[in-house]
């Protein structure tokens, strides 16, 4: 069990990062011949990424759901992101996919993309492990500039506060 860090803190990444959510759906449960190799091509594709660091690939959090797995991965660009797709163990896992599973709607597939500019994002964890950006990133206390979220993406102390709606 990972160690968990007392305290507030937050993560602090240096320039600009992709953020890639990547995960499959158990759409027919009893299609165990179908779904099974979808999970199990997660493994050698995480080693390849793990064992290739200039690939570009930062880290992952692993997250499974009722019938889903989800993967939240970290990358230092979105061109070594897609260079990797193309190639290696992902472009072979794909090709077995379209090839076993297709369209036929037994497994479900989805990724998400998104690139972060350096400074575009926050983050805070509390009594927490080291998690996502605080775990591929630099884990820092979250005091002084790093300690609102406001702050984090750097604003002033002030919060915005909404008008209340007048009741006339």
């Amino acid at each position: 069990m990972a160690k968990v860090i007392p305290g507030r803190y937050a993560a602090h990444m240096e320039g600009d990062f992709v953020v890639f959510i990547i995960g499959m759906r158990v759409n027919r449960l009893w299609a165990v011949h179908k779904w099974l190799p979808v999970f199990q091509a997660m493994g050698p594709m995480l080693r390849e990424l793990y064992t290739n660091r200039k690939l570009g690939f930062r880290g992952t959090e692993f997250m499974l759901g009722w019938r889903s797995v989800h993967l939240l991965q970290y990358w230092d660009s979105y061109e070594q992101l897609e260079s990797y797709a193309r190639g290696g163990q992902h472009l072979s896992a794909w090709r077995k996919f379209n090839r076993k599973v297709g369209t036929d709607g037994s497994v479900g597939i989805y990724h998400e993309t998104y690139k972060i500019r350096s400074g575009d994002y926050e983050c805070i964890y509390g009594n927490m492990p080291l998690f996502g950006l605080g775990k591929v990133g630099q884990h820092v206390p979250a005091v002084g500039h790093m300690e609102t979220s406001r702050r984090r993406m750097g604003g002033n102390n002030e919060p915005v506060v909404p008008t209340p709606p007048n009741p006339q």
